[in-house]
């Protein structure tokens, strides 16, 4: 099997953590289950079932992520329009003006990722490769939000070797507490180390299966790690599924 890797970016970013309500934060990178969702729109799943989530699910699907460019965030105020019971047929009349609220939320700012993506299905895999290559989308790609629009660009397909040792390397992706040995994580000096839990599985319903804590590096360094399982690529990256 080969491994497809894409660099994706935009001006912001916004992944939405699960136990946020008020005021919406954001997790430092975009989750499986949003990866699987910029992959639909690149490769054009049914958007009204979230075929996406079963053609790019965990089962078919495997996913790493690596941070290029130093997690920021910044907080801003989101003018959101109440829907529900209003009359809208004259939005902007005085006698008709829709109930508004200010919601201030927290987006990443200059966000810039890049994607390992490999597919048990070979035309699928195929399929998305083609697309990403010639920068083609069926559907509009974007960083959690529709406003919050995003490039990405092609940098190629590797052969990876699967290694299983359990010796301590230098892994560019952020990588899942459940991968990692007994005290395999070695920390260094200059470096900084996050934990975030984050959803790694959801159904088609939407229901999410598994959540996990992952271990990254904010400003994009590498992490030396010692794994359970980890992939060598052909290009001399290390990287860890989700």
């Amino acid at each position: 099997m080969k491994v497809l890797t894409f660099e994706i970016w935009g001006d912001f970013g916004h992944f939405r953590k699960f136990y946020t309500t008020t005021s919406p934060l954001t997790f430092s990178f975009p989750p499986p289950p949003t990866i699987a969702g910029i992959l639909g729109a690149i490769y054009g799943t049914d958007k009204n079932t979230n075929k996406y989530l079963n053609v790019f699910g965990d089962y078919k699907c495997k996913i790493a992520l690596r941070i290029l460019t130093p997690v920021k965030k910044v907080r801003m105020g989101l003018n959101l329009l109440e829907t529900k019971g209003t009359n809208l047929k004259l939005p902007m009349s005085d006698k008709n003006l829709a109930p508004r609220t200010q919601i201030r939320t927290e987006f990443l700012k200059d966000p810039r990722f890049r994607l390992y993506v490999s597919h048990g299905d070979k035309n699928v895999f195929e399929n998305l490769c083609n697309n990403v290559k010639e920068h083609q989308s069926v559907y509009t790609v974007s960083l959690g939000l529709s406003e919050l629009l995003a490039n990405f660009r092609y940098n190629g397909v590797y052969d990876y070797e699967e290694i299983t040792n359990r010796q301590a390397v230098g892994l560019s992706t952020a990588i899942t507490m459940g991968n990692l040995v007994q005290n395999g994580l070695e920390i260094e000096t200059g470096k900084k180390y996050f934990k975030e839990k984050i959803p790694i599985i959801m159904n088609q319903d939407r229901v999410v299966e598994k959540y996990e804590d992952v271990i990254f590096e904010p400003d994009g360094k590498t992490i030396m790690v010692a794994a359970k399982i980890f992939l060598k690529l052909e290009n001399g990256e290390n990287i860890a599924f989700f």
